[in-house]
């Protein structure tokens, strides 16, 4: 067995360049179906998992997908937002744990999540470096997005504003980065975290402005009628929130009806989750409830169905890849017609011939296999958050 192996490699070696084509050749053809389907199994038990992590969701009637997707992935909006009397409406009803989310805005282009310390918990999310949000004007920034901007925690961070040209619009707020939070490989990476308060102020609910009452600038009072005093368009408003003027913040209107674009509901068992889902039955009510784990379920029952035509399409490829093979390997006995005779003439059997044939192919095979793999192992690292980027792009 020693002497056809041997030459095999030696004619494997000798033909560098018929050799580089061949395992070119067959590493793509592995590689294609190994590299989908790897992708697909991991991108599939991620969502899966983020999916079973989060029972139910409740939001404002509309498309089940564009609710669950915002609330899991942070990505578009629901067509309308609910209010803190809907999500107090889940906790008070005693069959599970309310978080609520407000994602209305971004900061440097990442989304801004409004919400509460439950939510870092319930994810099981840690903060690596700092802090979390204990006050207004902070937030916590995910790996990713750490990473990409270069912050750490005691740096700052603006939001985006909603509109260049729209002047009498809220100001971007300059936020304290309190922590950094360690990767998780899910969509928390991408996002930056802050206490609803500090959304709700993003989106002009909330304000701090300079003391009226202690205030030298008369443009800045519109009147004054004893202890009433009236502010003019004048008056100056914080953008950073500080130890100094933390406390001339104030929101304006009943808290219960401040905005929330989404609820995640964590029911205390199965009989809980039943009645809370009853509450929203009513096909009229502006309300609905949903099991992302069923939204999720169905989208990658699509995903599965593009897969079956890609593993088709593969095997197609497979099955011109082997002709190619077979014509190369017929052309090459013919060509070494004179070599084999040779061989014949110094003692080679056909069984010596027909093993030193097998064994070139069986080399340039293991080698493509091993390509294949590595080169597979390695694609869902990167072609993960493509595809996910694809999918949520077209929903």
């Amino acid at each position: 067995m020693t002497g056809p192996l041997y030459l095999a490699w030696r004619y494997v070696a000798a033909n560098r360049f018929k050799s580089l084509v061949l395992l070119v050749a067959i590493s793509l053809t592995l590689y294609l179906p190994l590299a989908s389907r790897w992708t697909l199994v991991q991108f599939r038990d991620a969502w899966t998992a983020r999916a079973d992590a989060t029972p139910l969701v409740v939001g404002a009637a509309g498309s089940r997908f564009d609710l669950s997707l915002h609330a899991l992935y942070f990505r578009g909006e629901p067509p309308h937002r609910l209010t803190m009397k809907d999500a107090d409406a889940v906790r008070d009803s005693g069959h599970a744990r309310s978080i609520p989310l407000y994602l209305a805005h971004t900061a440097s282009g990442h989304p801004l999540v409004g919400t509460t310390l439950d939510y870092l918990d319930r994810r099981g999310l840690v903060v690596a470096d700092g802090h979390p949000f204990a006050q207004l004007g902070d937030c916590v920034v995910g790996a990713s997005v750490a990473r990409r901007l270069g912050l750490r925690s005691g740096d700052r961070l603006l939001s985006d504003p909603d509109n260049l040209f729209h002047l009498a619009g809220a100001y971007p707020l300059n936020m304290l980065v309190a922590g950094v939070l360690a990767p998780t490989g899910t969509a928390d990476d991408e996002a930056v975290f802050a206490d609803l308060k500090t959304a709700w102020v993003v989106s002009g609910i909330g304000h701090g402005h300079e003391d009226l009452a202690t205030t030298t600038d008369r443009a800045a009072i519109l009147t004054r009628r004893g202890n009433e005093i009236v502010g003019s368009p004048e008056v100056y408003e914080f953008t950073t929130i500080t130890d100094a003027n933390r406390h001339t913040f104030h929101f304006h209107g009943d808290p219960e009806t401040f905005p929330v674009t989404a609820i995640l509901a964590f029911p205390h068992d199965a009989r809980a989750a039943a009645l809370l889902r009853g509450r929203y039955l009513a096909t009229n009510s502006p309300v609905q409830i949903v099991v992302p784990s069923e939204v999720v379920d169905e989208i990658l029952d699509l995903v599965l169905r593009v897969q079956r035509l890609f593993d088709a399409a593969s095997a197609a490829v497979a099955f011109l890849t082997v002709l190619f093979l077979a014509l190369v390997a017929l052309l090459s006995m013919r060509l070494r017609r004179r070599e084999m005779e040779t061989l014949v003439l110094v003692g080679a059997g056909r069984g010596t011939l027909a093993l030193m044939h097998a064994g070139e192919y069986v080399l340039i095979l293991l080698a493509a296999a091993g390509v294949a793999g590595l080169a597979g192992a390695a694609t869902p690292l990167v072609a993960g958050q493509w595809l996910a980027d694809i999918i949520l792009g077209g929903m």
